[in-house]
């Protein structure tokens, strides 16, 4: 494991020492007080110096922390899919990212409800440079995916990245999880990225890449918000690549996100997980007799066309739609009260006299609803 130090996230015997040095940090203590409200610092210490492992902390606090996020900000989590996979297999979960911390935590909350394999999960070093976001994230059994580097260590970084996802996935038998692209969709409008694709294929040493992506089982995972309550902290971003202006981010913009993403309302949410891709999907593929670029488009659209089938739409994604087209094609699946509601949050939310601006928000909800009709034109 010592090469992988300086990307990988706390051994089980590590984890003690963190989280006795981390507890009375301001931001973690805020974290702990808000899992176990009911008690004292004291009990809550007590609690931590039980945890000699990443499971023990996973299962004694941050688990009930998801679920205080979830009675809180949600009106509740549903599920389907995970049902359907062998619980005591690991698998590479590539899911669509809408937001920065609670995607994975969410998978992780519902792989520990079905008793499965929990993953270890990618995240971008430049989300955790505050050292106790660091810890918090080693803690959670996030690997780091460096940024901003030059080509040359980009190449050197992503090899390593690589080699230790097969090292957890093939020979600590750990699921892994990892967002479809860099960053998150700030559009609605999720795909597949081949730069991440070929990332992970860099591991596959002398094997042809389509026979290790079958090794490593990749189960596409469609995540699906009614709400998404940072959708206003990503307009600025968004309309500013409409107008094709460059978007420097504030220096708290990423942090400001993840408490957003945390504490704001959500509605209902759900995860749906679709079968792994099958040696019967890679060999269709290969028959083609496609470059290896090609090959990883192909395989890019097969998940993307399993998250787009996947993904649960909302009456908020049909409105968004029928506003945008000045249509009532989805008038079924909404009620006249859920329109003046989506009506009003659009209100509080967009300078409504701003057409590219209203456009541009109703495009976040409605383009999950123009994926998947792209589907059945296909």
């Amino acid at each position: 494991m010592k090469n992988f130090d300086d990307i990988r996230f706390y051994r089980d015997d590590e984890v003690n020492a963190a989280l006795m040095e981390y507890a009375s940090h301001p931001m973690v203590k805020a974290l702990l007080q808000f899992t176990f409200p009911e008690l004292d610092f004291s009990d809550i210490k007590a609690i931590l110096k039980e945890c000699h492992s990443i499971a023990d902390f996973q299962n004694k606090v941050i688990y009930l922390s998801v679920e205080k996020v979830l009675e809180r900000t949600s009106e509740g989590l549903t599920d389907n899919g995970f049902e359907e996979l062998d619980a005591k297999e690991s698998y590479f979960y590539i899911s669509n990212h809408r937001d920065i911390i609670l995607d994975t935590s969410l998978i992780n909350y519902t792989l520990l409800n079905h008793d499965m394999v929990m993953t270890a999960s990618a995240i971008g070093d430049n989300l955790v440079q505050k050292p106790f976001l660091m810890a918090l994230s080693r803690l959670n059994r996030n690997f780091l995916v460096l940024r901003n580097q030059s080509p040359r260590e980009m190449l050197k970084s992503s090899m390593k990245l690589s080699e230790y996802i097969k090292h957890l996935m093939l020979d600590e038998k750990r699921s892994v999880w990892m967002a479809q692209r860099e960053g998150r969709t700030k559009d609605g409008n999720d795909f597949t990225q081949q730069g991440v694709l070929k990332m992970i294929g860099m591991g596959k040493g002398k094997m042809d890449i389509l026979d290790y992506f079958a090794k490593l089982r990749i189960v596409p995972v469609a995540i699906s918000y009614e709400f998404d309550p940072t959708d206003m902290l990503k307009m600025p971003e968004v309309l500013a690549k409409r107008m094709k202006e460059e978007y420097k981010k504030s220096a708290n913009e990423d942090f400001n996100s993840i408490m957003q993403g945390a504490m704001g309302q959500k509605g209902r949410i759900q995860l749906n997980a679709s079968q792994p891709l099958t040696e019967e999907d890679f060999d269709a593929i290969r028959k083609k007799d496609l470059s290896i670029n090609d090959q990883l488009k192909e395989v890019a659209t097969l998940i993307d066309n399993a998250i787009y089938r996947n993904y649960k739409l909302w009456p908020s994604n049909y409105i968004a739609y029928d506003l945008l087209k000045n249509e009532d094609r989805f008038e079924e699946h909404y009620t006249e009260k859920e329109k003046r509601q989506f009506d009003r949050r659009i209100s509080r939310r967009v300078d409504v006299k701003n057409p590219l601006a209203l456009n541009s928000y109703l495009l976040m909800y409605a383009n999950p609803v123009i994926n998947k009709m792209s589907l059945d034109e296909d």
